[in-house]
């Protein structure tokens, strides 16, 4: 699908490579992406436009190429994708999108809905104009009357659009976007969906003495109910026992997505290799797992140092000596789940109370616990209880098509 060219009265892009244009109106177009040089010009991108922003963290490349490759991300097994390029008269990328159709969303609520991803835009609110009605215009092509976004590729990955705390480095597998692709959005007509916050807590304000008590009055309720950590030389096992209480957990909760077998391996593979099992934790009750929690060390302080997002020569040799060395004091809580019959019992809370607890044994300094929905608000009291704070504000939006 081809967007006309089309002219645009536009100001001084605000990264290097892309200077500003001249004030007059000014020619550019919106494609596909279809051949090799156009995906790696899709994934270079956002390392020009954040290049200046010093709290970006450059993703790994070859993490960047695999979210878009249909012969390696499992996503594509019920999902479909069209990548679009805005480039300018000069043929430098301004822009990016991907329109996307998410088979296991359509599958569980059957409401048209398709999804936006990978949007990234110079403050040029004709060129974001421009990536929606393109993505807009395929997603009608798939039988869809609505876009949500941003997910890359699904909820199920890194979502949501950052809103507030640009000022601050986003966790592991969190995104990052510029403070003006919101007003794009709302000025486009899109409404918003969903907030959901990242809270962020630091050991020396735990309350330990405040969160011991309501444990002992839980343990009493629930005699039988038991914590233990992740059994490594069982991780399969365990992998396919998170993936049944997440899909369970998480089931009722809004835009939930069901992980297919083959998602949830990809991801417990990538996880296997940087997880510590003292901070993975399950809640059982006469020895049935009804719930657990993972907490991943924040990798990203350590992507922060790979040159432009490549392993190699020197990435790699940079990254398994951060991530080896102990140094990373900071993590992120990217998973936890109750199983449905055993929720308001407050076990999230001992999960959180048993990751904490357990973070301080091993070292661990900070947790940002994210995404939480704004609608989860037994969540959001247990966490401000504990002394967690919000750190960053996220959000979905929506707009009919």
């Amino acid at each position: 699908m081809v967007c006309d060219v089309m002219d645009v009265q536009t100001g001084a892009f605000l990264f290097p490579g892309v200077t500003s244009l001249d004030s007059k109106a000014t020619a550019f177009s919106v494609r596909p992406a279809q051949s090799r040089a156009d995906r790696r010009a899709f994934i270079q991108f956002p390392y020009d436009l954040y290049r200046d922003t010093d709290v970006w963290v450059p993703p790994l490349r070859i993490d960047a190429a695999k979210l878009i490759n249909p012969k390696k991300n499992a996503f594509f097994e019920h999902g479909d994708m069209q990548l679009f390029l805005a480039r300018d008269n000069a043929g430098r990328v301004i822009g990016r999108i991907a329109a996307i159709k998410n088979g296991m969303h359509l599958k569980k609520y059957d409401d048209g809905v398709g999804f936006f991803g990978f949007y990234d835009v110079v403050e040029d609110a004709a060129v974001s104009k421009a990536l929606f009605d393109t993505a807009a215009d395929w997603l009608r092509g798939q039988g869809l009357r609505a876009m949500r976004g941003p997910t890359n590729p699904s909820m199920n990955d890194v979502a949501g659009l950052l809103v507030d705390g640009f000022d601050k480095q986003p966790a592991i597998l969190m995104p990052y976007n510029h403070s003006w692709f919101e007003g794009f959005l709302l000025e486009y007509g899109f409404e918003r969906k969903m907030t959901m916050w990242a809270y962020y807590a630091h050991t020396k304000f735990f309350n330990k003495e405040k969160m011991a008590r309501g444990i002992a009055l839980l343990k009493r309720r629930y005699p039988t109910l038991a914590i233990r950590q992740l059994k490594m030389d069982r991780f399969e096992e365990e992998a396919r026992l998170i993936l049944d209480i997440y899909n369970d957990a998480w089931s009722d909760n809004w835009g939930h997505v069901p992980m297919t077998d083959a998602e949830f391996a990809q991801l417990a593979s990538d996880m296997k290799q940087i997880i510590d099992e003292r901070v993975v934790v399950f809640a059982e009750i006469e020895g049935e797992a009804v719930g657990f929690a993972v907490l991943l060390p924040d990798l990203n302080y350590a992507f922060k140092t790979i040159p432009n997002g490549r392993l190699l020569p020197s990435g790699l040799l940079k990254l398994l000596t951060i991530a080896k060395s102990g140094v990373i004091r900071e993590t992120r809580l990217p998973l936890m789940g109750v199983r449905k019959a055993h929720q308001g019992k407050a076990i999230d809370t001992l999960l959180v109370h048993e990751i904490v607890v357990k973070s301080l044994e091993v070292g661990i300094l900070a947790a940002e616990m994210s995404w939480v929905l704004d609608s989860n608000r037994v969540l959001i009291n247990s966490l401000e209880s504990m002394g967690g704070v919000v750190e960053k504000e996220y959000a979905m939006f929506e707009v009919a098509i």
